[in-house]
């Protein structure tokens, strides 16, 4: 086993729980777009709603999200025609490759995910089922296309690990070379964004404070004054990232505008060293309005054509199909089930 060729495929998915902002946009959205324009690998992006569903959403909120998820994916640069842009509870291949994998993963590797522990804390008694296979469906949202490639952080980093011990479990347990071992992309510089009112603490929607955060629904002048406002401290920026070490909130605002730029956070001391807040904050303010305000605008755009946006998505569960149909009726006639053919 281990010669199958695959097909080079990033699959990645987003949770469509509300509430985007620029952490998602520099944390994952960005490589996306990096990735289908790269023309090395087929892309495949999904808004993971059945994922969505395992801790309560409201059910008129969690269609808006889908949507205007759907809306930041296009706005942001992904094409609906270059990738493959779908939700996906429009394919059921996921649920069902889900239930195989439930049936090939132990409970003690779910019981060690710390996202599984995160979530439920003492509570676990009374937490979803779903939530506690949660990465069982998020292996089969990875191998119902034969992913071979995953951009991922380091919060699923340990998930995308079990979705490589499922395969090689299933590949091993049926003797065969069927699904891929699934490398992880690991993101670059920058992609964990923090708070603008705390720098300890990761940019969140969540946060009760609404200046902690720029929103991907922000308009320009909004982005502008939540950057200007942003918590810094009296010292000028120092001329290497040593001297950030202690200064998390300085730094935050450092790799946001290295991140925004294309620079290195390196590059971006190297030219704002002396500089007092009050000069790099407009600079910052500046690039963050012409990068993130077209975006903000194209997202309202698309909103205001919910029909169009199902269409786009409906179209993607088609061309998602013609992919996970075939790979699910294989799975189904190795593992001896009938009526996948």
């Amino acid at each position: 086993m281990g010669d199958t060729a695959f097909t080079p495929r990033v699959f990645s998915g987003i949770q469509p729980s509300g509430g985007l902002t620029l952490g998602n946009y520099l944390g994952a959205m960005r490589r996306f777009v990096e990735m289908q324009d790269a023309g090395t690998y087929e892309t495949i992006y999904c808004m993971v709603d059945l994922h969505a569903i395992t801790v309560w959403q409201e059910p008129d909120a969690l269609r808006k999200n889908t949507r205007e998820l759907a809306a930041f994916f296009i706005a942001a640069g992904i094409d609906p025609e270059r990738s493959i842009l779908f939700n996906q509870s429009q394919v059921p291949e996921h649920a069902q490759l889900a239930w195989i994998f439930n049936c090939v993963a132990r409970m003690g590797w779910m019981g060690r995910m710390t996202q599984w522990k995160d979530k439920a804390g003492k509570n676990s008694e009374n937490a979803s089922l779903g939530l506690f296979a949660y990465p069982a469906l998020m292996a089969a949202d990875i191998l119902i296309y034969h992913a071979t490639h995953v951009p991922v952080g380091e919060d699923q980093k340990q998930h995308l690990e079990l979705t490589r011990d499922i395969a090689q479990k299933f590949n091993n347990d049926f003797k065969v070379d069927f699904f891929p071992i699934t490398e992880p992309v690991i993101e670059g510089a920058a992609t964990r964004v923090m708070s603008l009112r705390d720098g300890s603490k990761k940019m969140s929607k969540s946060d009760p404070s609404d200046m902690s955060r720029i929103n991907m629904s922000d308009d320009a002048d909004t982005i502008a004054k939540k950057i200007r406002k942003a918590k810094t401290d009296p010292e000028p920026l120092p001329d290497t990232l040593d001297g950030l070490k202690d200064r998390p909130e300085a730094r935050n605002l450092v790799d946001i505008y290295a991140a925004l730029s294309g620079m290195t956070a390196e590059q971006v001391i190297a030219d704002a060293a002396g500089q007092q807040f009050g000069q790099f904050k407009p600079a910052l303010a500046e690039l963050a309005v012409e990068k993130i305000a077209p975006i903000s605008a194209e997202m309202r755009r698309l909103m205001a054509d919910e029909a169009e946006i199902d269409r786009i998505l409906a179209r993607g569960a088609e061309r998602a199909r013609e992919i996970a149909i075939p790979i699910l009726a294989k799975t189904y006639d190795i593992v001896g089930l009938l009526g996948a053919r």
